[in-house]
């Protein structure tokens, strides 16, 4: 990552995730897997309110530490279904989309998704 960005910077992008997963939610009824789809809008949601609430109480650097230890600890999800796992595969793509925003080094979250554990089986 180059700059940090501001405590005010994070919040407004991830008001802006928030809105974009809200109109998901709404649109879900029309999709092939409505249930999987609310979920992981639902999910998403969630995680960027987390995200929020860290930078209230923190800085910007506190913020990613806190994103990259949460997606450590995720499982793969990799190789299932499209609508299986959704509430695993939406805190994974906020998380993910939040390490776009910020800009994160690209070798920092390839070492963060290599300590991640496998999915387990039931």
């Amino acid at each position: 990552m180059k700059e940090l960005m501001t405590t005010e910077q994070l919040l407004q992008g991830l008001k802006h995730y928030r809105r974009i997963a809200r109109q998901d939610l709404l649109r879900a009824p029309e999709t092939p897997h409505p249930d999987a789809f609310r979920i992981h809008a639902e999910a998403r949601r969630s995680v960027y309110a987390a995200l929020e609430e860290q930078a209230s109480q923190g800085g910007a650097q506190e913020v990613i530490d806190f994103a990259v230890q949460t997606y450590r600890t995720l499982p793969f999800t990799t190789g299932t279904a499209e609508h299986e796992h959704p509430e695993l595969k939406g805190r994974e793509n906020a998380l993910e989309n939040f390490f776009l925003m910020v800009g994160l080094d690209p070798k920092l979250r390839r070492e963060a998704r290599s300590a991640r554990p496998r999915l387990a089986t039931v």
